[in-house]
């Protein structure tokens, strides 16, 4: 009975896989894709845990519990603006049982492996360890745990080529001579080693890419792994997830004007102290600011309106009463669209979600690439937060560490309103050139706090107007 009820679980496992993978390319059928994601998932377990080798769940049920409680908890208390974190924590999680799986499975089968299993074991340990403690690092930046900027120092990528050298020259050698000596250990330690050293020269604004990247390492860990175990459900998923986190990365590598060289080995967001002279320029640069009423006036005179969300607007947690700015906009007759970067916020389709979550209209949230072409007959383009991905240095500055990045063109709207808490600067610790235009109008404070004013504003010179 089992050898015909596993096999379908798997198979299902696998369908429900990549239809939830379809399903949730489009904001419309996202929900269903995620559902059906998790129902494959629940099949795939159902089939491990029935299979035949399991004769003792004392040990299983324990652990279940506690997995179910930590990813319940992570779900619900780390916000939309920590996903980065939760991301890294996941994979991290993910690759050390897959770490701990193979070396189980090493330690207990070692000299009865075949030479292709033996190879698919080191494949997945190695790759295991690396997005261990990559995904660990990666979370310590994100989390401001570790320092965000990147640290280098000299000889660095000769060591990380010398740890990966060795720690392939012994997986090979113990593919050839598989014994349980004390070349596995090292193994472990110095693939563990070349994840942390892999990581710490990458700078913040390309720790979504790096963590992306390792999505797809820990799903080729699962893959080989599947191979070990014979479990065609871990290689469906392991396969799906690793494609898809490197086709994620490259997206992401192109829509910052990056390749994945840069992004391991350029350190990005290390910028050269400036000199006095140019650190005092800097400083003496005007902004202009305007209150919460004063921008409304504004706004409620145009006709055609931009919005830019950003990080900021996730932290704020306003996108709530930025969708209530733009529905007393469009009652007054205004056109409102939200214009979307493929990195705004700190993941891909980050913007899209709080969005969503906001009850946004599909048809009024435009992408850059067809968003751009409209903004110089915006008459304001509002600015939620946003950004590394508003600052025309990207353009202008070739000695800025974003020269080349697309962003979306926000300073060739008429008027350029900016809500953000300070001058501080973005991710990727660069000024942004857009807050010293003569056409931008900063307003200070916290995204909710200033959007709610705006809607108050709005409603009474709406009311007045009656």
């Amino acid at each position: 009975m089992r050898d015909v009820v596993i096999p379908l679980l798997y198979l299902a496992a696998g369908t429900l896989f990549i239809l939830g993978l379809r399903g949730i390319t489009h904001p419309r059928t996202a929900r269903r894709g995620l559902l059906l994601a998790v129902t494959g998932m629940a099949a795939a377990v159902t089939g491990t845990l029935i299979h035949k080798d399991i004769v003792d769940y004392r040990w299983i049920v324990p652990a279940v519990a506690v997995g179910a409680l930590i990813g319940g908890a992570m779900a619900k208390y780390m916000p939309m603006t920590a996903m980065p974190e939760r991301i890294a924590l996941s994979h991290a999680f993910g690759a050390l049982a897959a770490g701990l799986v193979g070396t189980a499975e090493y330690y207990e089968h070692a000299e009865s492996l075949s030479t292709f299993i033996t190879a698919a074991l080191m494949f997945e340990v190695l790759l295991a360890f690396i997005t261990f403690t990559g995904s660990v690092m990666a979370f310590g930046k994100l989390k401001g745990i570790l320092p965000g900027r990147p640290t280098v120092f000299a000889g660095q990528q000769v060591l990380n080529l010398v740890l990966f050298s060795a720690a392939v020259l012994i997986a090979l050698w113990l593919v050839v001579t598989p014994t349980t000596d004390a070349r596995f250990p090292v193994l472990i330690a110095l693939a563990a080693l070349f994840g942390i050293l892999l990581v710490v020269p990458i700078g913040g604004a390309d720790m979504p890419t790096v963590i992306s990247l390792l999505n797809s390492y820990a799903g080729l860990s699962g893959a080989a792994m599947g191979f070990v175990l014979d479990n065609k459900a871990l290689i469906i998923a392991g396969a799906l997830d690793g494609a898809s986190g490197f086709l994620l990365s490259i997206m992401m590598s192109r829509a910052m004007n990056r390749s994945f060289r840069n992004v391991l080995f350029g350190a990005f967001g290390q910028l050269d102290a400036p000199t006095p002279g140019a650190a005092g320029e800097a400083e003496e640069r005007p902004v202009r600011s305007v209150t919460s009423d004063e921008a409304a006036m504004i706004l409620e005179t145009a006709r055609d309106v931009i919005v830019v969300p950003g990080y900021g607007l996730a932290v704020a947690q306003a996108q709530h009463r930025i969708k209530e700015v733009g529905e007393i906009l469009e009652r007054n007759g205004a056109r409102v669209r939200y214009a979307i970067h493929p990195v705004a916020g700190r993941m891909p389709g980050h913007m899209n979600v709080l969005l969503a979550e906001a009850d946004v209209p599909y048809d009024r949230i435009v992408d850059m690439d067809n968003i751009n072409r409209d903004f110089p007959q915006a008459d304001v383009a509002l600015v939620v937060g946003a950004n590394d991905v508003t600052n025309p240095a990207a353009r202008t500055r070739q000695d800025s560490p974003i020269y080349g990045m697309p962003i979306l063109d926000v300073a060739s709207a008429r008027t350029v309103m900016v809500i953000k808490r300070g001058m501080s600067a973005g991710f990727a610790g660069v000024d942004n050139e857009l807050y010293h235009l003569d056409k931008t109008l900063m307003i200070f404070g916290d995204a909710k706090d200033v959007a709610s004013n705006l809607v108050r504003e709005l409603e009474s010179v709406s009311t007045q107007r009656v």
